[in-house]
């Protein structure tokens, strides 16, 4: 059984229409990207697949492990195994960094009727994930974000990620504002967390990212749904010819 599998989804924001019956699946272990045009759907495809309010899905079914998750609120659906690392993290003044993540990790782990993770085996969990990850103790002291480089929002998503340890992480152009060591740092992080049994949705504009990331299919989405698939030799395509052909088929 995939991981996940999309059918024939409709999404409505404001009552325009952004996914015009697009169709997915991901299977265990596999790192899907998703390329496109901007305006394409993409990001929002990210938002339906977390909960976001105010996106309306009119049609098609969204399962994860052979289960629909439409139904649930975001919280429930993390509690599944969903996380979405952001385009843009947002700040959390006066939350520190490791009051959210041991709030975030215990919330989960009580919602799957597990126990809590103690003091001290927490501190443990995030001394050992953060020092893979280059994220400083000087970091986790501080508000979640607040003050942070794009390249330290990002690591610190990868923290969270890497801390939670969900069934399907979503990228959503994760790339977006880093220079070339922080994105070697974000990526290297993240290919420390592929494994059989974890799937991974990355959103980008850019081939670069992928000769990091390098993912096991390329999905092209136009016009709010998937228009093409191929190999990983498919976002070179794209980098060296854009996306004018796709997006004609679309049409």
């Amino acid at each position: 059984m995939p991981l996940l599998e999309i059918k024939n989804l409709h999404v409505e924001v404001e009552d325009k229409k952004i996914l015009n019956g697009l169709t997915l699946t991901v299977e265990k272990g596999q790192v899907a990207a998703i390329m496109g045009p901007n305006g394409s759907g993409k990001s929002t495809l990210a938002y339906v697949l977390a909960g976001k309010d105010n996106y309306n899905v009119t049609e098609g079914e969204i399962l994860l492990n052979g289960e629909s998750i439409l139904g649930m609120a975001p919280d429930e659906r993390a509690a599944k195994g969903v996380f979405l690392a952001f385009q843009y993290p947002v700040e959390v003044p006066g939350v520190a960094t490791m009051t959210f993540l041991r709030t975030a990790l215990n919330a989960q782990r009580k919602t799957r009727g597990e126990p809590e993770f103690s003091t001290p085996d927490f501190m443990k969990l995030v001394r050992d994930t953060s020092a893979k990850l280059g994220v400083s103790q000087e970091m986790l002291r501080r508000a979640v974000n607040v003050g942070f480089s794009g390249g330290e929002k990002k690591r610190n998503e990868i923290l969270q990620m890497a801390i939670l340890q969900p069934k399907l992480a979503v990228l959503d152009e994760t790339d977006s504002g880093l220079d070339i060591d922080a994105l070697k740092t974000v990526s290297e992080g993240v290919n420390r967390l592929r494994s059989p049994e974890r799937s991974m949705i990355v959103i980008t504009h850019y081939q670069r990212l992928l000769d990091y990331i390098v993912p096991d299919v390329v999905h092209v989405m136009a016009k709010g749904r998937v228009v093409k698939t191929g190999g990983k030799e498919l976002a070179l395509e794209l980098e060296a010819n854009g996306y004018a052909q796709y997006t004609d088929e679309a049409a």
